[in-house]
């Protein structure tokens, strides 16, 4: 149907090459000129300052869900203001006693246009919706 590519890129600019002293900056290339510099979380040798790859993930799934939250509001023509998430994604221990991002929790807050009222139903609806359609949920 479609694809979506980025470039990443990684070098190791002359420094040491064991497991506590290597980089873990990278760049990230969107393309079309947007590119976004990358570390691995603070907790795992990367920087702190910068977007790590579990956050880029909880990311592109509040993403993913607000846009499609946000299609399914605009064919019902209930018009939003802002759209607010304060999402978090949960490093736990697998089954295997590794760590995988086991759960992400989206807080989604939402300002509708004056005069647009949605109950707390419908809006439990949008966002059941959104996430069954989201193709990254999915």
């Amino acid at each position: 149907m479609s694809s979506h590519p980025i470039t990443l890129t990684w070098n190791r600019d002359d420094k040491e090459f064991s497991y506590r002293s290597y980089s873990r900056d990278h760049d990230l290339d969107f393309g079309h000129g947007v590119s976004l510099r990358a570390s691995a979380a603070a907790d795992f040798l990367g920087t702190a300052e910068m977007p790590d790859p579990e956050q880029a993930f909880v990311a592109s799934l509040s993403s993913c869900h607000m846009l499609t939250f946000l299609a399914l509001a605009s064919m019902q023509k209930l018009t939003l203001e802002s759209y607010v998430d304060n999402a978090v994604g949960f490093l736990e221990k697998g089954k295997n006693g590794k760590p995988v991002l086991a759960r992400v929790e989206l807080h989604p807050q939402t300002v509708w246009a004056e005069g647009v009222i949605v109950s707390p139903e419908k809006l439990k609806e949008l966002h059941d919706r959104a996430h069954q359609e989201c193709f990254l949920a999915n």
